[in-house]
């Protein structure tokens, strides 16, 4: 029994989805158009603005896939409904962020700048140089965005410094003593 998979999703009011026979689900809604294919075995059916996903099998695989289906499913939903965000902060001396065009500019203390190109449906936003706001309706998209951000100089144990995610807590370090 997959207790997610189970849980019927409520459609938002300007929120449209279709499922056709081949399994591809397409939602539609005020933010964008987010697209995705079932996996076989797994169905969904939208009856009076809701949606339910069921399964043909009993099989381990078959079970598991039904939880992400429907988590998919509702976070497509979520997304193009309302959006997704996430926060990020830059901390070190001199360590600051700008976009420039369709590029974020980060100077972390190397001796070049990083040029990351911004994705097509990413919107990010600086505040301050050292806040970095980023915002889009796939969820997936979003987090892999600011992973991939924060991986340029994730936060040391040290002193502190780097990319971290807002509210992030960095565990300190103790650092060498001389005797």
């Amino acid at each position: 029994m997959s207790r997610i998979g189970n849980k019927i999703i409520d459609l938002p009011p300007k929120v449209k989805l279709t499922v056709t026979g081949e399994g591809e689900v397409n939602v539609e809604g005020p933010k964008g158009k987010l697209s995705w294919t079932l996996p076989k075995r797994i169905k969904a059916s939208v009856n009076d603005n809701q949606v339910k996903i069921e399964r043909e099998d009993e099989v381990r695989q078959v079970k598991a896939l039904h939880g992400l289906a429907r988590s998919l499913i509702a976070n497509m939903i979520s997304g193009v409904s309302n959006g997704f965000t996430k926060d990020l902060e830059i901390q070190g001396v001199g360590f600051k962020a700008a976009v420039q065009g369709k590029n974020l500019n980060l100077s972390l203390g190397f001796s070049h700048p990083i040029l990351f190109p911004i994705p097509a449906d990413i919107k990010i936003t600086v505040a301050e140089n050292t806040k970095i706001k980023i915002e889009g309706i796939d969820k997936k998209v979003v987090g892999q965005v600011a992973a991939d951000i924060r991986g340029y100089y994730p936060p040391e144990p040290y002193k502190g410094k780097g990319i971290r995610y807002a509210g992030e807590q960095i565990i300190r370090k103790e650092g060498k003593t001389v005797q």
